[in-house]
């Protein structure tokens, strides 16, 4: 049975193990669970970069964040990759957005090529490729310098709660990630906004069915309702758990610092670390979370978003169960990254743990051909750009490996041997926009971490510096650096050597297929076009075209 729709699930931030079907020990989530047993949950699945809009980018072109260019958060996706509706409309699929995407429009670009931005490839083009049902990069703090998150006009979600009468030139920020003192308080009835790490367990102001993940889900809810029967792809695309940690009733004190999991971090890691972490422990959220208050206060709220999420998915499988929908629609369950919350001295992403790098990935196959691995789990290395090609390829489009830098999960998913599967997973950031890139003295073009990982090793190449090495089998918790340990060059030197080869690769030459270049190969060529570089006379030119060319150089038909 084909694959008629895709309902692409991502969250932001959440940890790869924070699932209790991925071993939490205090947070359960049945739901996505129940998507696990339906599926193949993937262990060690990998982002192509540990930030929002790079991550993204990957995911959405299925390329390495090094070929599409998109280094970090508000540097554009240049208007000539090809994204996720590209590959999708052709082969009939609508492909619809509903929540964030991070993307930043190559305005520029489309302004050199004459593509107004309100035009039906305008918008495309400024849309990630997706069709946008309802974008909202759900973040909508105000500043002296404006509103972070509206560039692309006033969110639909600030207009859904000023109508439901929240009164509040920014209801995001007032009502949906903010809280009020208790009465019992010196500051009764004051708003204390989210930001705060201090207010993460002061439940939201928002009522709970009117906060941002059951919006989108009733959004997403919407947008099939209104599909009717025309194939589709849906990009549901959560803003939570990631910050600001701040969660409505019930949801904010569901757990207590007594189901807070044990911090995962050495005191040998501050000894002589390298210069590159060493900057990032430095920052002002890896330095906070390093606080057991900050702990005891995030992480409740964080497993309660998470416990949220979780509610909702039961809601919208239940939706998907009623219409018949299961049993042609394949599932995905991610994440762009995770957080560090307070492991390895650090807050955040942007590193390579596995706590930052590694996320979680359920992908539900509706075919007869995987009923072999429901339930299972996978320990095969697996890249963000993988999912890109998985859909193509369950939807019967051609594979477009020139184009398509990821692998289709679809022998994964249906117990077949894949050949010549990833013995490395890549993952890159770019830091030279951050305060580290200050500190260290690094120029722009050489401010890039490089990540290789494979079964064993973790290696990390910082331009400039010398690089790290964890041994993940005999040291998982990722406490001992060997980078410089003169014991483990053989190591360095051959992930070192798998990086070159990657860096190596084909990347740009995405306008012609490896088939058509054969196919050039094999033809005439320029020979067959009179093109006769060489040749002393006609005497040296093979037949049957000395006989043709010699009738053209003579000028006889």
């Amino acid at each position: 049975m084909s694959v008629k729709n895709i309902l692409f699930i991502m969250c932001d931030q959440l940890r790869f193990d924070y699932l209790s079907c991925a071993g939490h020990k205090t947070l359960e989530t049945p739901h996505i669970d129940g998507l696990a047993k339906r599926g193949v949950r993937f262990n060690r699945a990998y982002v192509q970069s540990p930030v929002c809009g790079s991550s993204r980018m990957s995911y959405y072109t299925g390329r390495y964040v090094h070929s599409h260019g998109a280094s970090y958060n508000q540097i554009p996706l240049k208007v000539g990759e090809m994204t996720m509706g590209d590959y999708l409309r052709p082969l009939g699929k609508r492909t619809v957005l509903v929540g964030k995407t991070h993307m930043a429009a190559d305005n520029e670009g489309m302004a050199r090529l004459g593509i107004p931005k309100d035009s039906e490839i305008g918008v495309l083009v400024s849309q990630c490729g997706f069709e946008p049902y309802e974008r909202d990069d759900g973040l909508h703090p105000q500043g002296p310098q404006g509103n972070y998150g509206e560039t692309h006009g006033i969110a639909p979600y600030q207009k859904y709660l000023r109508d439901l009468g929240y009164e509040s030139e920014n209801p995001w920020g007032d009502f949906a990630n903010a809280g009020l003192a208790n009465a019992n308080e010196e500051e009764a009835g004051e708003v204390l906004s989210g930001w705060f790490l201090k207010n993460s367990r002061i439940p939201a102001r928002v009522k709970e069915e009117h906060s941002e993940t059951p919006y989108m889900t009733r959004r997403a809810m919407e947008f099939i309702e209104d599909a009717g029967d025309e194939p589709w792809c849906m990009h549901l695309s959560y803003i939570k758990p990631h910050w600001p940690y701040i969660a409505p009733a019930p949801y904010n004190d569901m757990y207590g610092p007594n189901q807070v999991q044990a911090v995962v971090r050495s005191p040998k890691e501050k000894q002589n670390p390298h210069p590159v972490f060493a900057e990032f422990m430095q920052n002002r959220v890896g330095k906070a979370f390093v606080r057991d208050e900050v702990r005891r206060e995030v992480i409740p709220a964080y497993m309660g978003l998470i416990k949220q999420i979780d509610d909702q998915m039961g809601a919208l499988f239940k939706f998907l169960e009623d219409k018949g929908l299961f049993e042609n629609t394949m599932i995905v369950f991610t994440s762009d990254h995770g957080d560090y919350l307070g492991d390895h001295w650090l807050g955040e992403k942007d590193m390579f743990h596995e706590q930052s790098v590694k996320v979680p990935l359920i992908v539900y196959d509706p075919s007869k051909q995987a009923d072999a691995t429901r339930g299972t789990v996978s320990n095969a290395l697996v890249e963000s750009i993988d999912l890109l090609p998985t859909f193509v390829d369950a939807c019967g489009g051609d594979p477009q490996p020139h184009r398509l830098e990821g692998l289709s999960l679809l022998p994964l998913l249906r117990n077949e041997q894949p050949k010549n599967w990833r013995q490395y997973a890549i993952s890159e950031y770019d830091y030279s926009t951050q305060k580290m890139a200050v500190r260290l003295d690094t120029k722009p073009n050489a401010s890039r971490l490089f990540m290789v990982c494979d079964e064993n090793w973790k290696y990390i190449a910082a331009e400039g510096f010398r690089p790290l090495l964890f041994d993940l089998k005999n040291d998982p918790d990722e406490f001992t650096d060997l980078g410089e340990d003169p014991a483990y060059e053989k190591e360095r030197q051959r992930l070192q050597d798998a990086l070159n080869r990657w860096g190596l690769r084909w990347s740009q030459r995405t306008t012609i297929s490896d088939e058509a270049i054969m196919k050039m190969r094999a033809g005439k060529g320029a020979l067959g076009q009179g093109v006769l570089i060489g040749y002393w006379d006609l005497e040296e030119i093979p037949e049957p075209q000395r006989k043709k060319i010699g009738h053209i150089l003579s000028g006889k038909v």
